[in-house]
């Protein structure tokens, strides 16, 4: 009985460091063709500095992305179009946001918060695609962490020691 618990706590703690090694997604699974709320979790600083910017790249197939607000600091959108255009309930869209920056905060190395932005994936998106989401983390002194590293073939974000945060899009289950 021992063991299994020894197994099990070494699991979570390993899981744990693996959480804070870099910024991810609170929710790992989308429907296709519905809204998404992309929940950034940052939980350090660059190498002991201050968080001051996060800079999202909104992937190709997530349409009109709209950024949460957050106190104390200032949210930028940057628009560009898209590589084809989608079906957005039933009205065709060929651009949308494709960067969203939230800036002028300060968030201590040792403190842990979270940055949203609302999407919705489009329809055209099969299920079992996954879907990466580069971001750029700016902090004090000119430190910079890059979390965009996106698998090759054949390769995991496990591979890498800068990957960016992902999802998977999912079927909607019948009923």
């Amino acid at each position: 009985m021992f063991k299994p618990m020894m197994l099990a706590f070494a699991a979570v703690v390993c899981a744990a460091g693996v959480a804070d090694a870099h910024i991810t997604l609170e929710q790992n699974q989308a429907l296709s063709g519905k809204a998404y709320k992309a929940v950034l979790r940052v939980g350090h600083g660059c190498e002991g500095k201050a968080t001051v910017k996060i800079r999202v790249k909104i992937p190709e197939g997530l349409l009109s992305a709209k950024p949460m607000p957050k106190p104390g600091w200032t949210v930028e959108k940057a628009n560009a179009a898209y590589q084809q255009s989608y079906d957005l309930y039933g009205k065709p869209v060929k651009e949308g946001v494709s960067e969203i920056t939230w800036s002028g905060g300060n968030l201590a190395d040792d403190e842990y918060d979270e940055f949203v932005f609302r999407a919705t994936v489009a329809k055209e998106i099969p299920a079992k695609t996954r879907i990466y989401v580069p971001v750029v983390q700016e902090c004090t002194e000119g430190a910079v962490e890059r979390w965009i590293e996106i698998p090759a073939a054949g390769k995991s974000s496990d591979d890498y020691d800068a990957p960016a945060p992902y999802f998977d899009v999912i079927e909607q289950p019948r009923s």
